[in-house]
């Protein structure tokens, strides 16, 4: 490893302190050398505040004059909530800024790098690149599109079952699993389950760790709005807000009451009699939701699929099997025909998460 690229892989430990704060901004950290020391560290701590570039500044321990910035994205060119950075970084006096990938948001875009060498700063870039574009690939999506980056997430045993015949699905995997998929929670902007979950498990969907984090926004996807009355997610608004998406099949009535609870509504057209869900990707989007973590059923999972919306899955197999043939499986729905037609996962990666093993990839279409 070059020292480049020991720096900037410090710049991404920093940048994930900001993870479930930062949204839908990007995870950014930034790391200031000079005579081969590190004199300062920050990171984009929380939406709105100072980016990673000014904290690290604030924190040097001497001037900055000659030193070398690393930062994990170009500096910003634009005032948003905050001056630009890269004009900052100028003014500064750095005599060498490192970047791992170029801002894809239009407003910056390169003109972050054009002022730095404008300064006659000597300006690397792409190092450790993809890494860069992994850490922030929700930001990605969502800046170049206006779409939420969507997880498909599933537990099941190494047969794969998501329950037994009977519908017992506690637990399918071990307490590390478990605990690792609470850290999506707090990741993801939204969490979104069909409403037969909803109503065959009334779940919180919340976020428990032994540390402050954040509820997702919950999304229920009930084209008929059969949601019952009596729901925690609908009777619990001050944990965290809850969108129901249902089409005109829905009673008005039932809507009414619902927003009278403070639960809000989303109607989309219908695709093949349920939710649009490319359409409500579009709503949520619009609405600042950059990534959701589908934890569906069956079902929804495949609407999912069929639709596209999914972008990666995270698939937890347990070292156990059940059998049964009517056990419930992660992806159910119609299903595909040939396999010429099934869904293809790119860039697998695996990892053991205590007694369980978790396969995480790319979805193509």
């Amino acid at each position: 490893m070059t020292q480049d690229e020991k720096y900037i892989q410090r710049t991404f430990e920093l940048a994930r302190r900001g993870v479930g704060k930062v949204n839908p901004n990007p995870l950014v950290g930034a790391v200031i050398v000079k005579n081969d020391r590190v004199i300062g560290e920050g990171f984009h701590e929380y939406f709105g505040g100072s980016h990673a570039e000014v904290n690290a500044v604030s924190d040097a321990a001497e001037p900055v004059l000659g030193a070398t910035l690393y930062v994990n994205l170009e500096p910003c060119s634009h005032h948003g909530k905050t001056p630009p950075c890269a004009q900052m970084i100028a003014e500064k006096g750095f005599s060498r800024v490192v970047i791992a990938m170029r801002d894809p948001n239009p407003l910056v875009a390169g003109k972050g790098v054009e002022i730095l060498k404008n300064a006659g700063i000597d300006v690397a870039e792409g190092v450790l690149k993809d890494d860069a574009l992994d850490l922030n690939r929700v930001f990605v999506k969502y800046i170049t599109t206006k779409q939420p980056y969507v997880v498909m997430k599933s537990a099941m045993t190494l047969d794969g079952k998501i329950a037994t015949r009977v519908g017992d699905s506690r637990w399918v995997t071990g307490e590390a699993a478990r605990r690792l998929v609470h850290e999506l929670r707090n990741e993801y902007t939204a969490i979104m389950v069909g409403v037969n979950t909803v109503i065959a498990d009334d779940p919180h969907l919340d976020t428990r760790l032994e540390r402050e984090a954040r509820n997702p926004i919950r999304i229920i996807a009930d084209s008929s709005a059969r949601i019952p009355m009596d729901a925690f997610v609908v009777n619990h608004p001050e944990k965290a807000k809850t969108i129901i998406a249902h089409t005109k099949k829905a009673s008005p009535e039932k809507l009414k009451i619902l927003r009278e609870g403070k639960t809000e509504t989303i109607e989309t057209n219908a695709f093949e009699g349920k939710v649009d869900l490319q359409e409500l990707m579009s709503e949520l989007g619009a609405q600042g939701i950059d990534g959701i973590l589908l934890e569906g059923g069956g079902a929804l999972n495949f609407s999912a699929l069929k639709q596209g919306i999914v972008d990666e899955v995270f698939m937890f197999v347990a070292p156990k099997m059940v059998g049964g043939e009517h056990a419930k499986t992660p992806v159910s729905g119609k299903g595909v025909d040939v396999m010429d037609q099934a869904f293809s996962i790119k860039d697998m990666k695996t990892m053991k998460v205590g007694e369980d093993l978790m396969i995480r990839g790319k979805v193509v279409y």
